[in-house]
């Protein structure tokens, strides 16, 4: 077992990459890369994202990474009728609740929740479920939280905190999404 690992017993922080720029899920990857890299035993878990993102492709195969089940599609929140809102509602709840058992029973290292912070802003999950699992997770487990606008009671929980603000974007002028670089 790695000496680094037995170490961190008792040392898992919280970091929260939020902001209306993009990278907050490169920085989360980039940090559950360089874990895993370290040996240790990664979960992502992806909020309002189907599973065909470049990152997760290449991830995947990376030795301690494991990615939670991910939706065939997801629309944005705003064009989801109200029968797809409750059933989106449905499925992060669940996803959360399975994340958190999982990465618990199964002693992982990192759990990343990658745009839970949104999913709590569009109203599919309760930000007190959120808060109340990292008032009492495990003490050695890490935690990478996404998305904007945390509420204040989650800055106040969290270890780190960056935020991360766009400038300019080139979906401002209607380019879209290119794989292997914004998807």
């Amino acid at each position: 077992m790695n000496t680094e690992k037995e170490s961190r017993t008792g040392t898992g922080l919280v970091h929260i990459y939020s902001g209306d720029g993009k990278g907050k899920t490169t920085a989360g990857m980039g940090l559950c890369v360089r874990a895993a890299g370290a040996g240790y035993r990664v979960l992502i878990c992806q909020f309002m994202k189907d599973g065909s993102s470049s990152e997760r492709r290449a991830m995947e195969h990376i030795p301690g990474i494991t990615f939670v089940s991910a939706r065939d599609r997801v629309s944005f929140s705003f064009r989801m009728s109200e029968e797809e809102k409750r059933a989106e509602r449905d499925f992060c709840r669940c996803l959360l609740a399975d994340a958190i058992r999982t990465a618990s029973a199964e002693h992982y290292d990192v759990l990343f929740l990658d745009e839970v912070l949104y999913a709590v802003r569009a109203g599919f999950l309760e930000e007190s479920e959120l808060i109340s699992f990292l008032e009492h997770k495990p003490g050695n487990l890490e935690v990478i939280l996404t998305g904007r606008d945390p509420g204040a009671r989650l800055l106040e929980l969290c270890d780190y905190h960056s935020e991360i603000c766009k400038r300019k974007h080139p979906f401002d002028r209607q380019q879209g999404a290119r794989d292997g670089i914004e998807r």
